[in-house]
């Protein structure tokens, strides 16, 4: 099997070597710690932590990069109302950020790099940008000169002067053109600040990035991720400068943008008001339902973010663990289905991957032989591995771990008893029954292989 993913910088699907055919490198672009994140910032972390799972498998290791910004002016003014050192800020939100991302069954990165940490390699790089002629220093700030580079704009694929005329930049008086971007600016005294050639002051955002991935990545690497919401203009700056920093060498093979969440008709953003945080959806829902709900549209395309939508995820997952509780009795190691597979190696397709998942577990409902049963429930399994699902025992989905067999035991019972009435025609045995279990927020759906039941959450 090859793996295939969709390269924003050449619009092409494309066949993924990497450069080291033992070790590929990846980086994405991770959080700003200064509040808790919304469940849009989780889409990268959950589909790209299945490209990192892949990669492992295809090529036996890997190096992940996922940076923590924590030097920005929305901390400092969150500190500043607080009347606390950044880092307070910025200690209590990336500790809730990796809580939330594990809530979601993200698996920590390799490399977690914070910004503060690499001030000298930030330093090193702007001091090379001066040196080549791409940047320059004027007012205590030093800025990256946008007409030196003759390929800017190749990822997004707009002129300079059409990026300049769709976005927010400072028009002033130190720039030499409109367009060029900060790589360091002044810190006043309430400001956080590193000493510099050019004086105290802080990296610009673009930079951060920059230095971080040649840090721990080296000069060119194979992939870079994050939403399509960044393509423009930290991605194409963050080309801009290590490509000039770096004597025009490559810095990502490979591009992958992931598409935005809407929630009631647009984009989710902190800035419109409009979004939910993951760190209060894992306690109103099952995480592994958020997970599934992440996984359920392919990654480049735009997911539209409901309260329908969690339902249905977890309406998904109660038919899923309902038939591993089927066949609870049945031994099986898990096994990554070859069809599974394929359908990641074809540029991370989770929908189809999902209706391959459904498909196994229809196929094991009606299976009556033990080895097939066996057999299918491996590949139920080792399906839900890739996709961070289904790793769970089915009574603790269900929410009966405490216990749980003498609850399931008795749940069952009341089943075989509401059967037994049917068949002799006692239906008002049969539908007392039914009440009681919905009264017990347990749903019953009858299909032609038996009774399977649920318990609802909320």
């Amino acid at each position: 099997m090859t793996l295939r993913l969709h390269n924003n910088l050449t619009r092409q699907l494309e066949p993924f070597t990497p450069l080291d055919p033992a070790c590929p490198t990846l980086y994405v672009c991770g959080p700003t710690v200064y509040n808790y994140v919304h469940i849009g910032n989780a889409r990268g972390p959950v589909v790209f932590g299945v490209l990192a799972d892949l990669l492992r498998r295809r090529f036996g290791a890997l190096r992940y990069a996922r940076n923590i910004t924590d030097v920005d002016d929305k901390i400092n003014t969150a500190a500043r109302e607080q009347g606390v050192p950044i880092s307070t800020i910025t200690d209590r939100f990336a500790a809730a950020y990796r809580e939330d991302m594990a809530a979601l069954g993200v698996v920590p990165p390799d490399i977690e790099p914070e910004v503060t940490a690499h001030m000298p390699q930030i330093i090193t790089m702007i001091e090379q940008l001066i040196a080549n002629g791409h940047a320059y220093a004027a007012e205590g700030h030093v800025l990256f000169a946008v007409a030196s580079f003759e390929s800017y704009g190749k990822l997004s694929r707009r002129d300079p002067d059409e990026m300049l005329a769709g976005a927010r930049v400072d028009v002033a008086p130190y720039k030499r053109d409109p367009g060029d971007f900060v790589l360091w600016k002044p810190s006043s005294d309430d400001l956080p600040g590193w000493e510099s050639p050019w004086g105290r002051g802080r990296p610009g955002w673009h930079i951060e990035c920059s230095a971080m991935a040649a840090a721990h990545l080296g000069e060119t690497i194979d992939i870079h991720a994050g939403g399509v919401d960044l393509q423009f203009p930290h991605h194409e700056n963050e080309i801009a400068q290590s490509e000039c920093a770096h004597g025009g060498k490559i810095f990502a093979r490979f591009w992958l943008h992931n598409g935005m969440l809407n929630f009631g008709g647009a984009k989710m953003s902190k800035s419109l008001g409009n979004i939910e945080r993951v760190h209060d959806l894992v306690r109103q829902h099952p995480p592994e339902a958020l997970r599934l709900a992440l996984l359920s549209a392919h990654y480049r395309q735009p997911l539209d973010w409901s309260d329908g939508l969690i339902e249905q995820s977890v309406r998904t997952l109660d038919r899923l663990y309902g038939t591993l509780r089927e066949l609870a009795s049945v031994e099986a190691t898990a096994v990554i289905p070859a069809t599974v597979e394929a359908t990641l190696d074809d540029d991370l397709n989770t929908p189809q991957a999902l209706a391959e998942v459904a498909r196994i577990a229809a196929d094991a409902r009606r299976a009556t032989d033990p080895a097939e049963q066996a057999r299918l429930k491996g590949e139920l399994l080792g399906a839900g591995l890739v996709l961070g699902l289904l790793q769970a025992d089915p009574a603790q989905w269900f929410g009966t771990a405490a216990g749980a067999d003498g609850d399931d035991a008795r749940i069952q019972a009341l089943i075989d008893e509401r059967a037994a009435a049917k068949k002799a025609r006692d239906f008002a045995r049969s539908d007392a029954i039914r009440d009681q279990l919905a009264a017990e927020g347990i749903t019953l759906d009858d299909t032609p292989q038996g009774v399977r039941w649920s318990r609802k959450r909320g």
